[in-house]
């Protein structure tokens, strides 16, 4: 997971130039110029002894940043996926604040790859998009080895492909750490039951309840114990009524009508509720299909149905 942060940190700094993060900087630059290689991204000494910088492929234009920004700002994500990453854009200072090991979990694996689709060439989005497959197939719930052997031939060609890109500041520890991740996979299983995300967050909840920086394991020892006798006093004593007795934020509201239940059962709707007066076939036929294997009152008509073809 921290691969994932440092790895995806290393590429949004560099392709939006983002002070800090970014490694296409001028030592950068001279490296490349000491060691005899593309010569096209060499400083241009001027007359008065400043330098020239001339723009890579890989850097994004402030009109370009901009853009970017929008389209981080515009994307939406299913309830519980991903946090809020639009709030962590900052467009005056061309900066992602706020960022925590998770957003960038996602930010590299699904956001990178199209969001940078439009502003780079076609050899850097494809290099984008296998990077992101990589960390996908890595980070599945469900691992084969021989994919994992596969996957140790991937890396190494994407990193290759990276070396053509970007300058070799660029290629810190981390970046080359991926190299192994195959192989760690393959030696401890799934990631999912190894990485840090839900100790973090967990971590993140006790840091919470310090009220006394004198005494912080008293104040996460106090408020602990505090809220487990307010959950339970919520989950299993009626007509408790207290500041934290508030709704689930997922909870659906109504009361249940009279008739077949599966046409009684309460839910919110997701967008605007339209009445379509016709429904095609399938639909009906999706219907029709859904009450035979959703309502109990057909289980004992199907028990009939079934003592007739025995009968047979």
């Amino acid at each position: 997971m921290h691969c994932e942060k440092n790895f995806s940190e290393n590429i949004v700094g560099t392709m939006l130039g983002i002070d800090g993060k970014n490694k296409d900087t001028n030592k950068a630059r001279k490296d490349l110029e000491d060691k005899g290689i593309r010569k096209d991204l060499w400083l241009t000494q001027r007359p008065d002894g400043s330098y020239v910088k001339p723009c890579a492929s890989f850097a994004l234009t402030l009109k370009e940043r901009e853009a970017f920004f929008e389209f981080l700002k515009s994307v939406k994500y299913p309830d519980g996926y991903a946090a809020n990453i639009s709030r962590s854009v900052n467009s005056t200072n061309g900066r992602l604040t706020g960022l925590k090991s998770h957003d960038y979990h996602i930010l590299i694996q699904q956001i990178l790859p199209i969001g940078m689709r439009g502003f780079v060439d076609k050899e850097i989005s494809t290099t984008l998009f296998e990077l992101g497959s990589f960390f996908q197939d890595l980070c599945s719930k469900t691992l084969r080895r021989s994919e994992l052997e596969k996957l140790e031939e991937r890396i190494v060609l994407i990193l290759c492909k990276l070396e053509k890109i970007f300058p070799p500041a660029f290629f810190d520890m981390m970046v080359h750490l991926a190299v192994h991740l195959p192989r760690e996979a393959i030696l401890g299983g799934p990631v999912h039951y190894r990485w840090m995300y839900p100790i973090e967050r967990f971590l993140g909840t006790l840091k919470q309840f310090v009220s006394n920086r004198a005494r912080p394991e008293g104040s996460i020892a106090e408020a602990y114990i505090v809220k487990e006798c307010i959950t339970f006093c919520l989950m299993y004593l009626d007509e408790v009524e207290t500041v934290h007795n508030r709704p689930q934020r997922n909870e659906d509201f109504g009361k249940r009508r009279k008739g077949y239940t599966v046409f009684t059962e309460t839910a919110r709707p997701f967008g605007l509720v339209t009445r379509n007066g016709e429904m095609s076939q399938e639909l009906c036929d999706m219907a029709h299909w859904f009450i035979l294997l959703n309502s109990p009152k057909i289980e004992e008509y199907l028990e009939y149905v079934v003592d007739f073809f025995m009968w047979l």
